[in-house]
């Protein structure tokens, strides 16, 4: 595979059409939410909660790349909706730990399997071929967004 960094001609520009890609298909898979009453950094905050477990504030502020005092706004919107609650910390009960309420788990699941069946069906549209390379590359892709 080249290497995609040293800004050559070729790789410029795949670098250049997959963020552009990239962008767009979020773009597109935001659209397909279950609940348009939350922002997309509620429903970001509330995907981070179900991949890595209950956290602190900060440790959210952290992963959501935002400053704390955000993320506490954001908590308490989804607090006053329902969707978190907020337990003193086992070690530090000056703080708080975010977990997410039995509601909030249906409805990333409900969010998840409208995305996914609206990416299967675009996924059904391209060849064998296509499908393949789109299966190779998922790893891929997947390390990019954790990297």
């Amino acid at each position: 595979m080249p290497d995609l960094s040293h800004g050559g001609n070729e790789d410029t520009a795949a670098v250049n059409a997959l963020r552009s890609a990239v962008m767009r298909l979020s773009r597109r898979l935001k659209h397909q939410r279950v609940d348009e009453s939350l922002s997309p950094t509620e429903m970001s905050v509330l995907g981070t909660l179900a991949q890595c477990g209950s956290a602190t504030p900060g440790e959210l502020a952290r992963k959501e790349h935002v400053q704390p005092p955000s993320m506490t706004r954001i908590v308490a919107l989804l607090e006053a909706k329902g969707l978190v609650r907020l337990e003193p910390h086992p070690e530090d009960r000056r703080q708080k730990v975010v977990s997410p309420t039995e509601r909030a788990e249906a409805m990333l699941e409900e969010s998840r399997r409208r995305r996914n069946a609206w990416l299967a069906e675009l996924v059904r549209g391209l060849t064998e071929e296509e499908r393949a390379t789109l299966r190779a590359a998922a790893p891929v892709l997947e390390k990019l967004a954790h990297m």
